[in-house]
């Protein structure tokens, strides 16, 4: 199976119109495309977003059967649809349910050279394989108008999704693996135990043999102490994107101009940055510290890494930026540090949450 790299993201969300006002104004997006019943888009009203390679579709429901309800429903605003752009989609959905995936909507041609097609994933979130064989780059023909690009293109410092994190309920982690090695061929490319404290967690990454997918699956160890991981799956109300993670050229200027409107960064204690150059090499420590970006380096190359606070009420969904000079991988000590960081905003929640 030829999965070529994420295609989109749906959003799934209670008002598409303030979710996309948010990703515009803090992160930068443009609308490039919207739709709703006057677009053949029943039931729905979508707005689709887009910096660099990265594509959002931001979209509410506007009936109580439509997918999207159920969602915020149960789950709050959050991704409900991770899109795969792929070669030959028939080969494509026909090989993933032969590997174990549910097809829930099988191939259909939309114009344009656009088709699509609607496979199982995890939990509530579902996959759409797209082909895109036009001379014209349509998201979606007779759903979504296109709009004129905006002459300003704005600060373009996001490229593409270096990776989407998901947290899984405890006991989900192995099988939700094998789905993805069966239903999609992708390949396991990193594991790690992770502990925080008094708690653990155990990680594996699995990755589309083009590289262009990368997911990072999250389990909680429910013998030790409650931690980040079981909030978010019962915050969350089960498994769920964690966060998306942006890749960027530039993560300081990124985090100094999204801070600038307003967006939170978790940050490292100030120790972090006592022994970073003797760790990592030749770096700007005290750009680095201003910004509170993670530095951390693997067979590779180097690689910068921060998290954003919660963007919802729920405090379940956030982003993550990161920066990749040569690094394939996620560096063990970013990994722990930056889950470090979000431990210590969501500590207060925590407590607010069982009190």
């Amino acid at each position: 199976m030829n999965i070529q790299g994420i295609d989109h993201i749906e959003m799934y969300v209670g008002d598409a119109r303030q979710t996309a006002y948010v990703l515009c104004a803090a992160f930068g997006f443009r609308v490039r495309g919207q739709g709703g019943p006057e677009t053949g888009l029943a039931g729905q009203r979508s707005l689709l977003l887009g910096q660099g390679d990265v594509r959002i579709l931001v979209t509410t429901g506007l009936s109580a059967d439509h997918p999207a309800t159920g969602y915020v429903a149960r789950h709050g605003d959050g991704v409900g649809v991770i899109g795969f752009g792929c070669g030959d989609i028939v080969e494509a959905y026909a090989t993933a349910v032969a590997g174990g995936a549910t097809g829930l909507r099988p191939p259909t041609a939309h114009g344009d050279g656009v088709s699509t097609a609607v496979l199982s994933g995890f939990g509530d979130v579902t996959h759409r394989l797209v082909q895109r064989d036009g001379a014209t780059d349509p998201f979606l023909p007779g759903a979504i108008d296109m709009i004129a690009p905006d002459p300003d293109h704005g600060d373009e410092l996001l490229q593409l999704i270096d990776h989407a994190a998901i947290c899984l309920p405890a006991g989900e982690l192995h099988a939700t693996v094998d789905f993805y090695t069966d239903a999609f061929g992708f390949g396991e490319i990193f594991s790690e135990y992770i502990e925080v404290g008094e708690q653990g967690m155990e990680s594996r990454v699995v990755q589309s043999p083009s590289g262009g997918v990368t997911f990072t699956l999250i389990q909680p160890d429910t013998t030790r102490n409650r931690g980040q991981i079981d909030d978010f799956v019962s915050w969350h109300g089960g498994a769920g994107v964690q966060h998306l993670a942006f890749a960027t050229d530039d993560i300081v200027r990124a985090v100094h101009t999204f801070a600038g409107r307003g967006v939170g960064f978790a940050r490292p204690p100030a120790s972090y940055y006592d022994v970073l150059r003797e760790r990592v090499g030749d770096v700007d420590v005290d750009r680095l510290r201003e910004a509170g970006v993670l530095v951390d380096r693997d067979h590779w190359g180097q690689l910068f890494q921060i998290f954003t606070q919660s963007l919802h009420v729920r405090r379940t969904f956030f982003v993550e930026l990161i920066e990749r000079h040569g690094a394939r991988t996620f560096g063990s000590r970013n990994i722990r540090a930056l889950y470090e960081a979000k431990e210590r905003e969501l500590a207060a929640q925590r407590e607010t949450a069982s009190s």
